[in-house]
């Protein structure tokens, strides 16, 4: 792999993670309520899941799934099935109250595994993403390329993406910061229920 084509991936790879939208949203509020180790698992999840698709879209997956009417309408489906699922999980969570300050061993590893499958969920079944990726991540790949340059450029965008929301949950866990987050988690699930319904009504309108 040549310096000339990692270099923009890089760029690419961050750019796409920086970008504001469910993820981002879903680490924040997972870090409000289980704290560094939630959110951080969150972050990793969605790496994870970011790297399955990086994966999938220099195969060629991702452009045959987008040439198929039918299966873009099943991911968009499924992407606002989740949506609404975790929208009304927040907006249940801010009229109750309901805060995850104390945890048991075994609620914990339970928390620690929804955080993972969240963040990989939210990456798979975000059809913005798919739509991303064929804009501007499928021009860099060769059709010549092996499997294994195919898999580096994956883990590059899963180690990136993985480590940007990583980053921002111990950063909103670091200091004071963790307690003015648990201080306002039931507002914060407030507004992530509303930002869950807003991405719902733009996938929709996306199918119209």
């Amino acid at each position: 792999m040549t310096i000339e084509l990692l270099l923009p991936l890089v760029v690419i790879f961050l750019l796409g993670a920086i970008s504001p939208g469910p993820s981002l949203a879903i680490v924040l509020r997972n870090s409000a309520h289980g704290g560094r180790r939630h959110g951080v698992l969150t972050g990793l999840g969605h790496g994870l899941g970011f790297g399955v698709y990086a994966f999938l879209a220099a195969l060629g997956f991702a452009a045959a799934i987008a040439a198929s009417d039918t299966a873009i309408q099943i991911l968009r489906g499924l992407g606002i099935v989740l949506l609404i699922y975790l929208g009304y999980v927040y907006a249940k969570s801010a009229i109750s109250g309901s805060q995850q300050n104390s945890h048991s061993a075994s609620n914990v590893s339970s928390s620690d595994r929804s955080g993972l499958v969240e963040g990989a969920l939210v990456a798979i079944l975000n059809p913005k993403i798919l739509a991303w990726m064929l804009a501007i991540y499928a021009p860099f790949i060769d059709s010549d390329m092996r499997v294994p340059e195919l898999l580096g450029i994956a883990a590059i965008g899963l180690v990136i993406d993985g480590t940007w929301y990583i980053s921002v949950a111990t950063f909103l866990t670091s200091g004071n910061r963790s307690e003015k987050l648990r201080s306002n988690a039931r507002k914060i699930d407030g507004v992530m229920a509303t930002l869950m319904f807003v991405f719902v009504g733009v996938l929709i309108v996306d199918l119209l």
